[in-house]
């Protein structure tokens, strides 16, 4: 039992304690300074990169910036550097790293240097048919140097916030599947795969997106502990806006934008705006979905601007936050062009000789060669830092919006904001399913030839930095349970499959009965029914976009009464192909000779834009729907056979949209299921399918409508 006097020493203690605690607390003072420097090249004409050929430039249109930020936590500096070019070397970018430790002692690993990726400035990289600008090059370290060393000059105390908010409206997917056949062949000459950059406004060979898109906007906010605005660092990923050159394009017109709408009062030192560039390998402004809208960097650097500035304007203010920063070196193979290829490129490129190329199988031809000679590994150099709450990584590469989101959804700081090209330039970095598929990212270049699984690799050492910043694990990849999922496992299926992956080749059954697996030609978390069941807090359900591969299994348990339940959405046109694509089949006895139960979309060979259901290698379809689905648009399909009796529910309908007997034919008990194609890969389906699941009995007209009512 506690007496009175020792009682009064306890209190008396915990006072003096939280005193102490208190006056621990005043003591601490964050510090932050920003400075923006002019880097405008001192001779003309200057060597412009970013296209696929060199360009010159006389004049500069709007102002290029180095703009600094320093934070100061009273133990741990970080200056971070936002530069109008193109991308910035590792070498360029560890020299001004030099420079600026030694005009202001902060440890060169406690620096960021990254490119908001304007295709409108000097060269300070080779890159396709462009060279390096030297003088422009020689000049550049300096500049950030001086911009780091002022932003240290400029620290004062501070307090910090920070928000994330999306942007929908200003940023897509660049990169879209097209029809089969339809991509047009590579410069050396080989057919073309699945993906094409920037296709036709509204092209008659657009699918859709073949990625997904991280429109999250993220703010960091530094301002005087009586409120008076000291920096903005924003991260967004769009790739650029075509702007003329000399110009900062739309990083720098949203700079000065912000600035004047945010300010400060006269005989203040100017508030500072950084725009860096996110995750913008595979994303651009355009939709190629609807008409061309025209515009100009200023009207599009405005829209992003007010969702910044409703942003800003709600965040709150911590008057000291820690700060970490870790670095690691990741070392990574590189692909090397084949022998036939260099054996196509050696004559064109000793023709070029010197002389610049001037059609793209000049700039590939000789940028194999160059290529063939460089080392076979590249050393990414990637950071994490941590600002209070906040998590900020820094990757070398063109990155993706889904790795982008990889990141974020695991990381243990929320928000995270991923800063691309960052200490160097290491090329695309193209999640791994992507090289399956093509298109520019993934041709072999200098600025496009890390392994296949590069992104994987990052995106791991990018998640262990973090963890090192925060003492903190990642967080776990879950799904959550949606409306419409809660529904369907209510009804107790055998085996679930909600394809939410971010990348394969696993697809994860929800019930750990029968795993499955994607096969290449497949993209993943695509956007899902946009339905109020399909939707949980603030996220939706996702789906993978097959592109000639498919999803197989294997269920041992079912039986001759089961039931396919699926959403569905048909990306290809119902005249392209005599059957549009099979949806499911159930493996026969022997798959590859008999692909048994099979529902598909038909196409010019009859039916068209309608569900058929056959059995076996029958000579056409045994049932045939009445409705044409709709392209491009998500569909509920459930498919039941009972016995000899097959019916298909469609989008909610009571009414079967298919109804019949049909004998079961080769199929035998268990066997293999194969989703989005026949086993024999006969006309495979070319869209998005979520949310499959499969009953071992059969569903009634009752339990098909609840679950689609669930959904909606």
């Amino acid at each position: 039992m506690i007496g009175k006097k020792t009682l009064r020493i306890v209190l008396l203690f915990a006072g003096v304690m939280s005193i102490s605690q208190d006056a621990l607390a005043a003591e601490r003072v964050f510090r932050a300074g920003a400075a923006i420097v002019d880097i405008a090249p001192a001779k003309f004409p200057v060597i412009v990169n970013g296209y696929t050929f060199e360009r010159t430039a006389d004049r500069v249109v709007d102002q290029l910036t180095a703009r600094a930020l320093v934070l100061d936590d009273g133990q741990c500096q970080v200056a971070i550097c936002v530069v109008d070019t193109c991308v910035i070397p590792r070498t360029l970018a560890d020299r001004a790293k030099q420079l600026a430790h030694g005009a202001t002692g902060i440890p060169v690993e406690r620096m960021l240097i990254s490119a908001t990726h304007t295709h409108s400035a000097p060269s300070v990289m080779e890159a396709l048919g462009s060279r390096v600008d030297p003088d422009y090059a020689e000049q550049l370290p300096g500049q950030i140097a001086a911009a780091i060393e002022q932003a240290h000059r400029h620290r004062e105390p501070a307090r910090v916030g920070w928000a994330v908010t999306e942007d929908q409206a200003d940023t897509r997917c660049r990169l879209w599947i097209m029809t089969p056949g339809t991509v047009p062949p590579t410069p050396w000459g080989e057919p073309g795969k699945r993906i094409l950059m920037c296709p036709p406004y509204q092209g008659p060979h657009n699918i859709g997106p073949a990625g997904a898109v991280d429109a999250a906007l993220t703010l960091l906010s530094v301002q005087s502990p009586e409120g008076r605005p000291i920096a903005l660092l924003a991260n967004y990923g769009m790739h650029f806006y075509h702007a003329t050159p000399l110009s900062a394009d739309w990083c720098g017109e949203f700079d000065r934008q912000l600035e004047k709408r945010i300010g400060g009062r006269e005989g203040q030192r100017p508030f500072v705006a950084i725009m860096s560039q996110g995750t913008a390998g595979d994303q651009h402004y355009m939709d190629y979905s609807r008409p061309e809208k025209k515009g100009t960097t200023a009207t599009y650097a405005a829209s992003v601007v007010q969702v910044a500035y409703e942003a800003y304007e709600k965040i709150r203010y911590e008057p000291w936050v820690p700060l970490a920063m870790s670095e690691r070196k990741l070392t990574l193979a590189v692909r090397r062009p084949p022998p036939d290829r260099l054996q196509w490129a050696r004559p064109i490129a000793e023709k070029l000789g010197d002389r610049l190329p001037r059609t793209r199988e000049e700039v590939y031809a000789r940028e194999q060669i160059l290529f063939a000679q460089t080392p076979p590994q590249r050393e990414l150099k990637l950071q994490a830092v941590r600002v209070g709450g906040l998590g900020i990584t820094a990757v070398p590469c063109e990155v993706y919006g889904l790795t982008g989101l990889k990141i974020k959804r695991q990381s243990p700081l929320i928000p995270t904001m991923n800063i691309e090209l960052a200490n160097g330039e290491e090329g695309y970095l193209p999640p791994p399913e992507q090289h399956a598929l093509g298109g520019y990212s993934t041709w072999e270049a200098r600025t496009s030839c890390l392994e296949v699984q590069a992104e994987p690799q990052v995106v791991a050492a990018v998640l262990s930095l973090l963890e090192e910043v925060t003492g903190q694990p990642r967080r776990p990849l879950s799904d959550p349970l949606t409306p419409y999922a809660q529904a369907v496992l209510a009804s107790r299926p055998a085996a679930y499959w909600r394809l939410q992956e971010m990348s394969g080749p696993a697809a994860r059954d929800v019930l750990e009965q029968a795993p499955g697996h994607y096969e290449d030609g497949v993209a993943f978390h695509l956007e899902g029914p946009d339905r109020p069941g399909h939707t949980f807090r603030t996220s939706s359900v996702r789906a993978p976009h097959f592109a000639g591969g498919r999803m197989t299994a294997a269920l041992p348990a079912l039986g001759s009464s089961y039931s396919v339940e699926m959403w569905i959405w048909n990306g290809l046109p119902t005249d392209f192909r005599d059957v549009t694509g099979w949806i499911f089949t159930r493996a026969g006895s022997e798959a590859e000779k008999h692909p048994g139960d099979a529902l598909a979309i038909g196409g010019k060979g009859g039916n068209r834009g309608q569900l058929v259901f056959s059995a076996g290698r029958q000579p056409g379809p045994s049932l045939t729907g009445r409705t044409p689905l709709t392209v491009r648009a998500w569909h509920h399909v459930v498919l039941v056979r009972d016995g000899r009796r097959v019916v298909v529910y469609l989008d909610g309908e009571p009414t079967p949209e298919l109804a019949g007997e049909v004998e079961l034919g080769a199929a035998q008990p268990g066997g293999q299921v194969v989703v989005g194609g026949r086993t024999d890969r006969d006309a495979t389906f070319e869209g998005k399918i979520c949310e499959v699941a499969i009953y071992n009995r059969a569903l009634s007209a009752e339990e098909a409508h609840a679950h689609w009512k669930a959904a909606n």
